[in-house]
């Protein structure tokens, strides 16, 4: 049996080199192992790396007889079926933390451009409106961030550093999370309580059976006509129908995304809305994030290929 690594997700190859220095890699650019290989380089297989959003289920598993780990490149890992890879006594692994600051970074990118209407102000200067004394989407002044109530939903890690960076904003800071965090903030004990409460509601939550659709139709009816949501967790949080008739009804003020249903894949009814900002899944995609997440994905191969227990397993 060989010590092959297949590359289970499509990623560009300059975010493989540093691994491939270490380890012998098998691209199967994105299609299923048996596509794209034949049984006896499947064979050789032990490892995998994969995008943690995309499906990864038994039959792909089941390819590769020798597999061992299944290591995610990121935090994510809701895309493995973890009850198959148990069965077969397949590890996980993740990259904790490493995107962590370059996702709450976004996030703040996303809020900050959506109430302050920055579209629509680059739009005008650019197709002349200024210049030529048109009408200016400055007419009705936005609210400011400073003084509005913020509730984080999920305060892991991502959660943490989208509090810490909205709260130098002089806002009011609560959150709910599965557990209670020794953490400046207020604690909402449900998050029904947390919507209620606050103006602006940041998705941050890991995705899961559980938080499928929780942002559904009633809980933007409770976050009101002046609020607005940033979402840069997972698209499966967010009831999206539900979202995209809240924002043309206008009973919220707006939305932020990061992150979709189906990707690659935004309905007309979102990218056709002027209170919206939308950006492709680049939350972690920094130079740093990804030297971060290489760094974990091949300390987490080397400790596997060791017969080490790995170094960032999923929980």
């Amino acid at each position: 049996m060989g010590n092959t690594v297949l590359i289970y997700s499509r990623f560009p190859k300059t975010m493989m080199a540093r691994i491939a220095e270490r380890f012998e890699l098998i691209d199967s650019e994105g299609r299923p192992p048996r596509d794209a290989f034949g049984a006896d380089q499947l064979g050789d297989v032990r490892a995998i790396i994969t995008a943690g959003g995309e499906r990864l289920g038994a039959e792909a598993m089941d390819a590769m007889p020798g597999l061992g780990a299944i290591i995610c490149y990121g935090t994510g890992y809701d895309g493995v079926d973890r009850a198959a890879a148990a069965a077969r006594n397949i590890a996980i692994g993740h990259s904790p933390a490493a995107n962590a600051a370059a996702v709450a970074d976004l996030a703040m990118t996303l809020l900050l451009a959506l109430i302050r209407r920055l579209l629509p102000a680059d739009a005008y200067v650019r197709n002349g409106g200024w210049a030529a004394g048109k009408a200016s989407p400055r007419a009705v002044p936005p609210l400011a961030l400073t003084g509005r109530r913020v509730g984080v939903y999920g305060m892991g890690e991502i959660g943490k550093k989208i509090a810490a960076r909205v709260s130098s904003f002089e806002t009011e800071v609560g959150y709910h999370s599965r557990p209670r965090h020794e953490v400046p903030y207020a604690y909402h004990d449900s998050l029904e309580a947390l919507v209620d409460w606050c103006d602006v509601l940041m998705i941050a939550v890991r995705a899961g059976a559980d938080t499928h659709h929780i942002i559904d139709a009633a809980m933007l009816r409770r976050l009101g006509h002046s609020g607005v949501v940033i979402n840069i967790a997972r698209g499966s949080v967010i009831d999206q129908a539900a979202l995209v008739a809240a924002l043309q009804d206008h009973a919220i003020a707006g939305a932020g995304l990061d992150v979709f249903e189906v990707e690659p894949l935004v309905p007309d009814g979102l990218t056709a809305l002027s209170n919206v900002v939308l950006t492709p899944h680049i939350g972690g995609h920094t130079a740093e994030a990804h030297i971060a997440m290489q760094d974990c994905v091949i300390e987490n191969l080397t400790a596997f290929f060791a017969g080490r227990a790995l170094r960032y397993p999923v929980g």
